[in-house]
Parts: structure tokens; sequence; C-alpha cells
């Protein structure tokens, strides 16, 4: 939180009637008039103390809004990667107008709790795009599960063995993804080998670098729109984000 002062300052511009005072004046106050500033307050604050609390609250408001449109800014800057990456697997509406993107770990348990909210949620919105980021945080479990998904998709397999991972023991293994992959019709060998290319570990790479960008703190976190919702939240949480990116999206 920013210094006391300037919300001393701005409590003071109130009292004198000067509502409109910006930030940047009270830097250039003489310490005579700062020190006026400070009797004002202490005599206004002993018959009204809510005056300082109001000014904090103000304060607070502001850095929100401030760093709101901070992230907005950013998100805007980096929606080419988010949304535009034409290798990343999809779900719902390939050619949706709304995207929603999101950062998962086939090993997180709150990803696998927003399976279905996340099925809801695409079957509610015929024009949503639902981009799957894979981000292994969570140990080795989860590099061979975020490999084998996008070996997978060079078979055209990904959501069907996402779908399994998402929905079997949340301890992945190879054994596992062996026995998986055969169940779904997938070409066991290539994939095996496909999990060990550069490429893979390169996509990998660049989701990690972007979660840092982003500052991220787990999965699942999706972007939709101007917004960053982390953790696992409820369907309508999710819905209203998509209703406000669709209506701030030019027509």
């Amino acid at each position: 939180m920013r210094s006391l002062f300037p919300a001393l300052a701005v409590c003071a511009a109130l009292l004198l009637g000067a509502p409109h005072m910006a930030w940047a004046q009270t830097a250039s106050f003489t310490p005579a008039q700062r020190a006026e500033i400070v009797d004002i307050l202490r005599d206004a604050l002993k018959r009204e103390p809510s005056i300082l609390r109001d000014a904090v609250i103000a304060l607070q408001a502001d850095d929100a809004r401030t760093e709101a449109e901070n992230r907005a800014g950013q998100l805007a800057q980096l929606t080419p990667m988010l949304t535009g990456n034409a290798a990343d697997p999809v779900a719902g509406n390939p050619q949706g107008r709304v995207s929603i993107v999101e950062f998962y770990d086939v090993r997180c348990p709150y990803c696998r709790r927003m399976l279905p909210t996340l099925a809801r949620l695409l079957k509610a919105n015929p024009d949503l795009r639902l981009v799957y980021k894979d981000l292994p945080v969570l140990g080795p479990g989860s590099v061979i599960g975020a490999k084998a998904l996008l070996a997978a998709q060079k078979q055209g397999g990904y959501q069907k063995l996402h779908d399994a991972l998402m929905n079997g023991p949340s301890e992945v293994t190879e054994d596992l993804v062996r026995s998986q992959a055969q169940r779904l019709g997938l070409d066991w060998p290539k994939l095996q080998a496909d999990m060990k290319g550069a490429d893979i570990q390169g996509r990998i790479d660049v989701n990690l670098a972007l979660s840092r960008k982003l500052d991220l703190q787990g999965t699942p976190a999706y972007i939709i729109g101007s917004r960053i919702v982390p953790g696992a939240e409820e369907f309508d949480v999710l819905q209203a984000a998509v209703d406000e990116a669709r209506r701030t999206m030019t027509p």
C-alpha cells in the first residue's frame, strides 16, 4: 500500500474543497504545508474518524483498478500466444467466437474436478472454443502425462486420451499411458517415440514460460477475454466471464 501521506493529503484536499487534487500534486508541498495538512487532519479525525478510512478505501480501489488495467493490457499483448497458436489442442467449437484458455495439469485434482463444469460450459455456449495448455507442474507423472497427450495429438487422439487420463488414477505412469493408449486404439510405439521428441518438450516449455509471464500460481487457471480466473470455480463464475468477454468483443 502507498505511504500514509497521500491519503492524508487527499483528505485535506477534500476538507479544503479541492476534491480534484491529483496525487502528483502532493509531492510539491513544502514542509510547512505538510505540517499544516497534518494539523488539519488531526483536528478533523478527532471529529470524523471515517475520513481516513474512506481515503484508504479509495486508494485501494484505485490500486485495484490500475492492476486490472495493467493485466488487461498484458493479456492483450499475449493473445496471439494464448489463443492464436494453431498447434494447441482445442475442444468445443474450433471456430468459436469466444475462447477460454485452460492451463491444467493432468494430475491436478482440482483440474479433474472441473471436467463436468467445463463440459457444461461448452454445451451452454456453442460459440465457445476451449484451448488446452498442458502445464506439468506436479512432478514426473505430470510430465509423462503432458508429453503423452501432445504426442497423441499427432494421431488425432488428444481429446480421448485426455479424457481417459483425467478420469483415471492420479498417479500417471508410462505403464498407465501405454494401457490407455492401446485401449483407445492409438499406435503405442509411435506415441512412445513422439513423447521423446524435442518438439514436444518445446511446446511444454512454451506453456511454462507463458504461465510465468502471467504469474499463474497453480492449476487450473483460466484466461477468458481480459480476465484470469484462478482455481476451480463454479459454473456461474466462468459463465459470467464468458458473457463479459462476448460483450466486449468487436462486432
